[in-house]
């Protein structure tokens, strides 16, 4: 007798400013997945309120008690959760704790993971640790602005710098700063989406980001993808609305690639991550006529439309998204 197909729940929405964004994720994952092989269902959150989409275009409410729902009558259950929640509380540790209280093998990494990379300052400050290049930065609390001075952010980090909530998935709040008068209004910005501010140093070089999944048998790192925007840095605009030149794969040198897609495979190591997961990072002189590989951000649930960088990067590497999906997803098995 055949085994009976895993149900699966791609898990949008969430509570940030990329709310919308998510839901655009959540269908092209939907596209992806092998129908064949799983039922699929989207869920969708938004702090309390917690539904699924039925395949008749009606919707059905979760039972947040063991994260079932009801179709014609009959109790279901799921044995997986995809997370694509761009932020709160899918990026942050919050949901991944509530999927280990209820027993479900999920897509992410585990509850510290991804509550330190959702954390811009804890995560850049571990990782330096470990000898990874960073910007420099500093850290101002809601509250404590009066703490740090003007005179200390031009010591520590300069200008231009930019100044981003810490603790949020969005890319939303995110300003570049090229004088010391442009900081306030930049922290009042960051602080509608993070009660913690990072005032970062500006990097000025080649963005590159690079993707990565593992499983027991194998360790995949995707070609690297070039970044370019006229924009003043990769803001809300040029990620989603096209303001960007995305090339896959960068036109960056041979041994920086490799540099990358080493340095990509051992943070997903440090961390002990699970899933699919992007580095983001910007190439800068070194001063010997070569390229600095410095770490801006790891992205623990990336974009997953057709047009975004990870499905780009599995095209590029000739693999199919549906596969790669489906080796996520039968590695907690």
């Amino acid at each position: 007798m055949n085994n009976p197909k895993r149900t699966i729940a791609i898990v949008c929405g969430g509570d940030s400013s990329e709310h919308d964004v998510s839901l655009r994720s959540a269908q092209g994952l939907y596209s992806f997945f092998d129908k064949e092989k799983y039922n699929v269902y989207v869920v969708e959150i938004k702090r309390t309120e917690w539904h699924v989409n039925l395949p008749d275009g009606t919707t059905a409410r979760i039972d947040r008690n063991d994260f079932s729902f009801r179709e014609n009558g009959e109790i279901k259950l799921f044995d997986y959760a995809y997370i694509t929640i761009h932020g709160t509380p899918g990026e942050n540790g919050i949901l991944q704790g509530y999927f280990d209280l209820v027993d479900i093998p999920y897509s992410t990494s585990g509850v510290l993971v991804e509550a330190m990379t959702f954390d811009k300052f804890v995560i850049n400050q571990y990782l330096r640790s470990y000898g990874v290049s960073v910007a420099e930065s500093l850290l101002i609390r809601r509250g404590c602005e009066h703490l740090v001075s003007d005179e200390e952010i031009m010591s520590r980090v300069g200008m231009p710098c930019f100044v981003k909530p810490a603790n949020d998935g969005s890319s939303f709040g995110v300003s570049k700063v090229k004088n010391i008068d442009q900081l306030a209004p930049a922290l009042r910005k960051a602080m509608m989406e993070s009660d913690e501010v990072m005032v970062e140093q500006y990097l000025d070089g080649i963005e590159i980001t690079v993707g990565c999944y593992k499983t027991k048998d194998k360790s995949v790192v995707f070609p690297a993808t070039e970044v370019v925007t006229a924009n003043e840095f990769f803001d809300y605009d040029a990620k989603y609305n096209g303001q960007v030149q995305e090339i896959t794969p960068a036109r960056i040198p041979e041994d920086v690639a490799r540099r990358a897609a080493e340095l990509t495979s051992a943070i997903y190591d440090i961390l002990h991550c699970n899933g699919i997961i992007r580095i983001d990072y910007i190439l800068t002189d070194n001063g010997e006529g070569g390229l600095k590989i410095n770490m801006l951000e790891v992205n623990t649930t990336p974009g997953m439309t057709p047009t975004s960088f990870i499905p780009q990067q599995v095209r590029a590497a000739g693999l199919n998204i549906t596969d790669v999906l489906t080796d996520i997803v039968e590695n907690q098995f």
